[in-house]
């Protein structure tokens, strides 16, 4: 077996909205409920609303585009421990402005899930799931990501470069050996 090292730390710029794995998430996240609310509105024959809908996504599309140039900007390191995600300091600057934003408007408002989902957004800056509570790990080499999925809501999506991507799925399966995980490839 190759050498492994005793740890593997790189950033990376991602795509938010030419990255298949952020798409099919987002789609999930969004879609679904969103999809519902469309077709509801569409058999009430609600075009007013249709239209208020599609100009929200226009401008939600048009802030992250502004405010974050429809970019992710992330940090990883692998090491012994285990998997560490961060956002990287000028785009974690930003989402804690607009996360703190979020929060106390929501609360001002007394709007309790939008001042919820501005926390939980501000938790998920930086994470860090340990090999042993890895369930679940997913490969994607065509687009250089993998997915790690432990308890619930504790996951990562690992995005790599096309230089790193083999040496970071080399060092998780190495990491996990022995481990009852579920392996697939995407």
């Amino acid at each position: 077996m190759p050498e492994i090292s005793e740890r593997i730390e790189w950033f990376i710029r991602v795509s938010i909205f030419r990255n298949p794995i952020i798409m099919k998430q987002l789609g999930i996240a969004i879609g679904i409920p969103f999809g519902v609310l469309i077709l509801l509105l569409i058999i009430a024959k609600a075009t007013y609303a249709l239209g208020l809908i599609a100009v929200l996504f226009l401008f939600t599309y048009l802030f992250i585009l502004l405010v974050w140039g429809g970019k992710y900007d992330a940090g990883f390191e692998l090491n012994k421990i285990g998997v560490h995600n961060y956002t990287l300091k000028k785009q974690a600057r930003k989402n804690r402005i607009i996360n703190l934003l979020a929060a106390v408007f929501g609360l001002l408002s007394g709007k309790p899930a939008v001042a919820g989902a501005g926390i939980l957004a501000q938790s998920r800056q930086d994470l860090v799931i340990k090999w042993s509570s890895i369930r679940k790990v997913k490969f994607f080499p065509k687009s250089q990501t993998v997915l790690i999925r432990a308890g619930f809501a504790e996951n990562i999506a690992v995005f790599c470069t096309p230089a790193n991507y083999s040496e970071v799925e080399s060092y998780i399966r190495f990491r996990l050996i022995g481990k009852e995980i579920l392996f697939t490839s995407g």
